[in-house]
């Protein structure tokens, strides 16, 4: 396996078989690991008591909450490696120091839950901290996890990345539904994710270090020249400010519509989350697919050449389960979700279709917007607020009417994507005439 910093970019790795090769397992692995979280929500909904089903949701969205800054740790390990110079031994020796410093984070972090979780469950509405506790800490092995997976990305190990996805989303449904069947409640649940977690995090890290170890015996003394370490690790810790910030607006733009609905009509809300559970779950898959997308753009450009054949192999891929969940939405909204959650999930049917198409936009901007991270352009950030703030403002202004709110999103999330487009096509244009 060549190195990233090392790599050529010779036709082959640009050939549209190669680049499907490459990231093709990343996107099965996507799609069957989110087919399992559909599967865990659907089993959990009728293992739980209806307020306890509630709570689990409330939680899990302290787990996304807390795990929001990995995917910047990700782009940051990416661009930090893909700007690597000297030898290439000491990546392996990098990242276990990276691995140390975020540990010891995590465990300062699980201290500091542990002791005011008792405070934050009782502002949530809980009895007891137990779920919140495992929630949050999980969150923050994710963000360790992420370390391991930028160092796997930057090798460009995309089977192994797979491998990792594919054991994360067995051990989650494995261990949620099964702590959940022994009634545990939810408390039982979210030490399953916990679990889950730490599983997955110790197999990323035995890969990781394995593949770096054995390229740095590999490639011991080879060198690739590049700017001081003094200026790459600005340069990265610039980019990494700009992925956190452009993450979360990411997350504003994917959940704004379902936060403002819980509050403005809360009757209709129950429904209109089995519309967003399933329209939803393409956002997830763009950003599996985006794993292999970043360190492809980083490194070419690095190299002086572009990653657009990648970005229309990741796009061509994506664009598959796209029109899977728009023809559903389109052609059998209300039979698909009664059969998938029941009959009393019907009533938002009307909003299937335009938030589907929405969710298609967002996740093409996602992978737009991972593209310009791994090339080092942080000026679309801006525009990724502005457009979190313009869906918080039209689904507002929706007042709570399931089909208005999915049309507001779709009208600003369509906006969005030819803003992510018009920013690609001008970096490359500067790209050109530098």
């Amino acid at each position: 396996m060549a190195v990233a910093a090392e790599r050529p970019g010779g036709s082959a790795r640009l050939a549209w078989r190669a680049g499907l090769l490459d990231a093709g397992p990343l996107a099965v692995a996507g799609v069957v690991a989110n087919g399992g979280s559909m599967l865990v929500t659907l089993v959990l909904a009728r293992l739980l008591r209806a307020p306890d089903y509630g709570a689990l949701n409330q939680l899990i969205g302290v787990f996304f909450v807390v795990s929001t800054p990995g995917s910047a740790v990700l782009v940051g390990v990416v661009r930090r490696v893909t700007r690597w110079s000297g030898d290439l031994g000491g990546v392996a020796r990098w990242g276990a120091g990276v691995h140390r410093l975020a540990t010891r984070a995590l465990l300062l972090f699980a201290a500091g839950v542990l002791v005011a979780g008792p405070s934050v469950a009782r502002l949530l509405g809980r009895e007891d901290a137990v779920g919140f506790d495992a929630f949050a800490i999980a969150g923050a092995v994710w963000v360790l996890l992420c370390v391991d997976r930028g160092l796997l990305q930057a090798h460009r190990e995309y089977r192994t990345l797979s491998s990792n996805l594919l054991l994360e989303g067995a051990a989650r449904t494995a261990f949620m539904i099964g702590f959940g069947a022994a009634g545990l409640g939810v408390g039982g649940v979210a030490a399953g994710v916990l679990v889950a977690e730490v599983c997955t995090a110790l197999h990323a890290r035995l890969v990781a270090g394995r593949v770096w170890r054995a390229e740095g015996g590999a490639e011991s003394g080879r060198s690739a020249g590049g700017p001081s370490a003094d200026g790459r690790d600005a340069v990265v810790r610039r980019d990494v400010l700009a992925a956190v910030v452009a993450l979360a607006a990411i997350a504003l733009l994917q959940y704004a519509d379902v936060i403002v609905m819980g509050r403005e009509a809360p009757r209709a809300a129950g429904a209109y989350a089995a519309v967003s559970v399933s329209s939803k779950a393409l956002v997830f898959v763009s950003i599996v697919v985006a794993g292999y997308l970043l360190p492809e753009a980083a490194i070419s450009w690095r190299e002086g050449s572009h990653a657009l054949r990648q970005l229309a192999v990741s796009l061509a891929i994506l664009a598959l389960p796209a029109a899977a969940l728009v023809g559903v939405a389109g052609a059998i909204p209300r039979l698909f979700l009664s059969a998938a959650f029941s009959s009393r999930y019907v009533s938002a049917a009307g909003a299937f279709l335009p938030l589907a198409l929405a969710m298609v936009c967002l996740s093409a901007t996602v992978m737009v917007t991972m593209y310009l991270l791994g090339v080092g352009d942080r000026r679309f950030v801006a525009v990724l607020l502005a457009g979190a703030a313009g869906v918080t403002v039209a689904v507002v202004l929706a007042h709570g009417v399931p089909r208005t709110t999915a049309l507001a999103d779709l009208g600003v999330q369509a906006a969005l994507l030819c803003a992510a487009v018009g920013e690609l096509a001008r970096v490359h244009r500067r790209r050109g005439g530098d």
